[in-house]
């Protein structure tokens, strides 16, 4: 009886040791057919072409023909007459624009993630920055906007990031505002030596019409 146990014994351990020699190899077998498969499927070189090309379009925004002077953070209000307070604008980017042939300068701020434009006017001689309410980051001034297509009277005030940056701002707005002051007084200049040739041009003639028998 002892040796047909063991024999019984053996033989189980026979048939499970080729058991899972079996399952084993069948897992390498599968394994090594989906790693061929993933071998033909690298190997393919097929190339899929896209549904729906697509064609890169030119935005114009405006500003191709400007030199940027500066761009700030910004956060900025318009003061409404009505109710009689201020109201944001917008936050974004404040921009002083130069035209390359023109040189006039505007000054331009754009609403974050929208763009959609908050300010747009002309920096004249009489556009003057004042400080709003005591505070070193902030400046207000008056301004014929033309944001919403139309010229348009508004007080604005805009608050900076930073002390140093509020002052980088009023630094830059102020030599503007100066340079087209001194440019303004060239034009009217020039302006006043036009009319008064014309006037000596129109009295030398008149002489000789005169002087003409």
């Amino acid at each position: 009886m002892p040796g047909d146990l063991d024999k019984s014994e053996s033989r189980l351990q026979e048939a499970t040791s080729s058991s899972s020699s079996a399952v084993a190899a069948g897992v390498a077998e599968e394994h090594e057919e989906q790693e061929a498969g993933k071998g033909d499927e690298e190997d393919t070189g097929a190339q899929i072409a896209p549904i729906v090309k697509l064609e890169e379009v030119a935005i114009s925004t405006g500003e191709e023909n400007e030199d940027v002077l500066i761009d700030l953070k910004a956060k900025l209000y318009r003061f409404d007459k009505e109710g009689k307070q201020w109201k944001e604008r917008g936050v974004g980017q404040v921009k002083l624009l130069k035209h390359k042939e023109a040189k006039r300068v505007r000054l331009l701020m754009r609403q974050n993630k929208t763009l959609k434009i908050c300010a747009n006017h002309l920096v004249l001689s009489t556009t003057s920055l004042q400080e709003h309410a005591g505070s070193d980051k902030s400046w207000v001034w008056h301004a014929t906007d033309f944001s919403d297509g139309d010229l348009k009277e508004e007080l604005f005030c805009i608050r900076l990031g930073s002390v140093e940056n509020a002052q980088k701002f009023k630094e830059l707005f102020e030599e503007v505002q100066e340079s087209a002051a001194e440019t303004s007084a060239e034009h009217k200049q020039a302006a006043d030596s036009a009319a008064e040739l014309l006037e000596n041009l129109d009295v030398k003639q008149e002489e000789n019409e005169e002087s003409t028998p």
